[in-house]
């Protein structure tokens, strides 16, 4: 049994402090909306804030929204930084600036402790199946003392490189995600325009070449109307806002990653913030005067 901790209990972070808890983990717990009652009786131990949790653990578990709160949690007065002593370990599930995580790294391991960046993809899914896919920076010697903590909440477990990669590699895969969910949106919003079976055409195409997971799930939200998250557009937009600043700093284009987000930015514009991120099809669909149904 391992001292762990996790701090951040969303939708994401609960399943997954669930599964290190169900292994039979000492954890201790910590959220800025409050520890879960099932948590909690699963036998988590709440804290009142990121500092306890840093004092009660060898390796802390982030899964928090956005790089200021990463930054927060772990640089303020009660945050993380606080609570540590040497040899302990940080480790950052949530998707973040890769830019901001190596300075964050190295404020961290300046203090005796290692850092690893671990974003993952997989989604609210993945998360309560401890399927998601895990890309991580850092060590080797780290990454290979954390693994088997990862292999509790994830399938595929990628060292991807140094700090800050994992981070990287999770904004490629943010890129490719939006991409494909506007490549499906539009083929679905097409075949229904045409006349066809919007349904029957993603059977189709789920058994060839354009067969993929977004064309699986997001394609069937998309017919169904089921735009409950899932992961929020406003996530979305939050990755993507880190993908092109980065490309800009980098000297990059990335024209479709930028259509994905006016996209995103029209469904926000009608109170879509909160939407399944497969809702993008909603605003393809104003564009058409035409709904995929």
């Amino acid at each position: 049994m391992s001292r762990l901790g996790f701090i951040g209990l969303g939708i994401m972070g609960m399943p997954m402090a669930g599964h290190l808890i169900s292994a039979g983990h000492e954890v201790a717990l910590h959220s800025r909306s409050g520890v879960p009652a099932s948590l909690a009786d699963a036998g988590g131990k709440a804290c009142s804030s990121a500092s306890e949790v840093a004092q009660q653990a060898d390796v802390i578990f982030l899964m928090v929204p956005d790089t200021p709160h990463v930054e927060a949690v772990l640089f303020a007065a009660d945050g993380v930084a606080a609570g540590l002593s040497p040899g302990k370990t940080v480790v950052d599930m949530s998707s973040i600036s890769p830019i901001a995580t190596k300075e964050f790294a190295r404020r961290i391991n300046e203090l005796g402790c290692e850092y690893l960046d671990a974003p993952v993809s997989g989604g609210q899914v993945g998360a309560r199946n401890a399927a998601l896919s895990i890309m991580v920076g850092g060590s080797q010697a780290t990454f290979d003392k954390v693994r088997p903590l990862f292999e509790l909440m994830g399938k595929n477990i990628t060292l991807v490189g140094g700090n800050g990669d994992g981070q990287t590699a999770k904004v490629a895969n943010q890129i490719i995600v939006a991409l494909n969910i506007e490549a499906v949106g539009e083929a679905l919003l097409f075949a229904a325009k045409a006349g066809a079976d919007p349904a029957k055409v993603r059977e189709a195409l789920m058994g060839g070449f354009a067969s993929s997971k977004i064309l699986e799930v997001h394609g069937e939200r998309m017919i169904r109307r089921t735009f409950d998250p899932g992961f929020r557009i406003e996530l979305h937009q939050k990755d993507l806002n880190l993908a092109l600043s980065s490309a800009r700093e980098l000297g990059v284009a990335l024209p479709n990653t930028a259509t994905a987000q006016e996209l995103f930015n029209a469904c926000a514009a009608h109170g879509g913030a909160g939407w399944d991120h497969s809702a993008m099809v909603k605003a393809l669909e104003t564009l058409a005067n035409f709904e995929v149904a």
